[in-house]
Formats: structure tokens, C-alpha cells, sequence
């Protein structure tokens, strides 16, 4: 008889904080100290291909596009969209793209090198507007890692390279051979 009671003691001691759950949140449980914020950041640059080179992946003579729009788009290890967002480029055709809201839920299938890719928008350029596939500009241009980051006190960016992409000219005269 004495050990059934003790067992039904122990059992309620056991069960007491999920009927009163106000207590165990209670409890003085240490902080930890804040911790840096990491970031995830892509950059590259937007060209407009020189008719010389159309046809091919060649960006020499090259002009870099202002204002020039990229996506960066990445996908769960369950091939869904869970990050989507348009970028601008500079005057100097160079895009700084911060991945602000990513998150990685599977770390090793979710990480951006594998999850996320580049394309083509648009370009405000009316004779450079015509998407090429240059760096697979066109489908998703991957990421690339050149060991290059930002750091400060409670800050950390991780910086990714894609590209250089490319529009392509929306007319090019006819080349003639002699």
C-alpha cells in the first residue's frame, strides 16, 4: 500500500509542471549573450555582349549595365520557392544583393551554394535588351564561393559570387566575310 502512494507521489511531482506550466517558465534559466547576425549576400555584375561576340559566352568589349534587374531565387531540398526577390544594379552595372528573411532550413541541401540561383530581369537598355544565356543567365546562374565576407561587432555577411551575366544587343548587322 505504501508503494503504490509513493508511486502515485511521484508521479504527480513528475506531472505538476504540465498542469501549471506558468511555473517551469518561471524558472530563472541563464541568457545567452546575443548572437551575430549572419547574412547571406550575392554579387555580380550585368553586361550588355558586343555583337562581336553574340553567339557565345565572350563578354570582351562588354559595357556594364545601369539600373539592370536580376532575381535571386532559391528553392528548399523539397524544390519549393522560399526565397524570391528582384534586384537592381548600380551605375556601374555591379549588384550587391542581400539575402534579408533567408533562412536554411536543411543545412547541408538548403545552403545557398546548392538552393539559390541568378537570372535576368530586365534591362532599361531598349538596344541592349534581349536575355542571353551567358553564366546561365537565362535559367539560374549558380553561386559561386571566393572566400569573401563582412564583419563587424554583431554583424557578418558571407558574400557570394554569380555571374557576370549578360543582355544582348537587340540587333546586330549582319557580319560579312571577304
Amino acid at each position: 500500500m505504501a508503494r503504490i502512494q509513493l508511486i502515485i507521489l511521484i508521479s504527480c511531482l513528475l506531472l505538476l509542471p504540465l498542469a501549471f506550466p506558468s511555473i517551469a517558465a518561471n524558472e530563472d534559466v541563464p541568457t545567452k549573450p546575443a548572437e551575430n547576425k549572419v547574412d547571406v549576400v550575392v554579387e555580380g555584375v550585368v553586361y550588355c555582349q558586343s555583337c562581336d561576340r553574340f553567339g557565345t559566352w565572350s563578354l570582351t568589349d562588354a559595357e556594364p549595365i545601369p539600373s539592370a534587374k536580376v532575381s535571386v531565387i532559391c528553392k528548399n531540398h523539397r524544390g519549393q520557392v522560399s526565397f524570391y526577390k528582384a534586384f537592381e544594379s548600380d551605375s556601374k552595372g555591379y549588384f550587391y544583393a542581400e539575402l534579408e528573411g533567408y533562412k536554411i532550413s536543411h543545412v547541408l541541401l538548403d545552403h545557398p551554394l546548392q538552393a539559390c540561383k541568378v537570372k535576368l530581369v530586365s534591362s532599361p537598355n531598349a538596344n541592349c535588351s534581349l536575355l542571353s544565356n551567358v553564366n546561365y543567365g537565362m535559367y539560374g546562374s549558380p553561386l559561386r564561393y571566393e572566400k569573401k565576407s563582412l564583419r563587424s561587432k554583431n554583424y557578418e555577411a558571407v558574400i557570394y559570387a554569380a555571374g557576370p551575366l549578360a543582355f544582348r544587343p537587340n540587333h546586330c548587322p549582319p557580319t560579312t566575310h571577304f
